[in-house]
């Protein structure tokens, strides 16, 4: 070997060597951060596992129910009574343990029938989990982009009015029934599970914030969220301020979705794209037919009342938007009590660069 040779190689063996002690000590600091919280927080955290009991728990991970941003999540068994559960094995790639500490601050405070329930963890270095309630219906997305014909009968106008009802409590108490309010921040079908009733509850809380009820700002690095959900505040900073305004902006994307998985009309026109939700508030200001599969007059109103409420809450800047607990009301009442909101769409094509996703596609 020559002597450049032999210089390369020991430059790279030196760069190697470095990398991997940065690697290990930056681990070290990541778990100080989180053995510190747990710590702090310790009567907000559930029971804590080893990492072999979680092993244990998913016969070695031998059932994979999903995998998301933040992890892969498994089926199993609770040690001691054998419940069934969830277990999300989070992703080394988040490395420096923000998402486990997201999670465990924001859902580990909370108790409501419309929020999944967080009932153990393990956090050993670079092997960190999350141990959820498991909801044998999985995720509402897979219900609404399905093509199997049953789901119209197992999600009848009524059932989806239900669930979006439930979802919209969910987020309220998020906002409103804890000590500090909580920002979930990638409301979506996905984070939408639903229990053996079909009973909603929100998961994922990765990308939450926990603020003072008091703050009507929050301040944000980077956009965060899930593109076509997202609130223009939070993509850009130019149409408003961050606040809980932006999760009633993806509450409605998502029940426009749901009513969209229902249309009977193409959304294709020539060579263009047809943005679902624009269509369908011209169709309501028109007193044109919606075209969603409406057999009796009481899916008219229930999937009137969905559009009305969700065309409320995609309102382009914050403050027109509706908080979650007028949400609640207006889906507590009937459609005829609701005003038609303003226009969304009237100037925001010319206002922002982010994709418009056609949701129901």
């Amino acid at each position: 070997m020559s002597i450049a040779a032999a210089i390369n190689w020991s430059a790279i063996l030196l760069i190697l060597s470095f990398r991997i002690r940065h690697s290990s000590e930056k681990e070290k600091e990541n778990q100080l951060k989180v053995e510190r919280f747990l710590k702090d927080h310790k009567s907000h955290v559930p029971t804590r596992y080893s990492y072999a009991d979680i092993k244990k728990m998913t016969n070695g991970f031998k059932k994979k129910l999903g995998e998301g941003g933040f992890g892969s999540v498994y089926s199993g068994e609770l040690p001691i009574n054998g419940v069934p559960v969830a277990v999300k094995v989070l992703s080394d790639s988040k490395g420096n343990g923000e998402d486990f500490v997201n999670e465990m601050g924001t859902i580990g405070r909370i108790h409501h029938v419309n929020v999944v329930r967080l009932l153990g963890f393990s956090a050993e270095v670079g092997k960190r989990a999350l141990i959820y309630e498991l909801m044998p219906n999985r995720s509402l997305e897979n219900f609404i982009t399905s093509k199997d014909q049953s789901n119209n009968t197992l999600f009848d106008w009524q059932k989806l009015h239900n669930i979006v009802y439930g979802i919209a409590k969910g987020i309220d108490y998020l906002h409103q029934g804890c000590d500090r309010m909580i920002l979930h921040f990638d409301i979506k079908p996905h984070n939408i599970l639903l229990d053996h009733d079909f009973n909603p509850k929100i998961s994922d809380f990765g990308l939450a914030k926990l603020c003072s009820k008091e703050d009507r700002i929050i301040s944000m690095t980077a956009a965060r969220g899930t593109v076509g959900y997202i609130a223009p505040e939070v993509f850009n900073g130019n149409f408003g301020n961050v606040s809980h305004k932006s999760d009633v902006y993806s509450f409605g994307m998502l029940v426009l979705e749901i009513v969209g998985a229902r249309k009977e009309i193409a959304l294709a026109s020539g060579n263009n794209e047809v943005y679902f939700p624009e269509l369908i508030y011209n169709r309501l200001v028109q007193g044109e037919a919606l075209d969603l599969k409406l057999d009796t007059d009481e899916n008219t109103q229930i999937a009137k009342k969905l559009v009305i409420v969700a065309l409320w809450c995609i309102q382009w800047y914050p403050v027109n938007r509706p908080s979650m607990k007028a949400v609640v009301r207006m889906l507590e009442g009937g459609s005829e009590n609701l005003r038609m909101p303003p226009n969304p769409f009237a100037s925001t094509s010319a206002q922002t660069d982010q994709p418009r996703t056609t949701l129901s596609s």
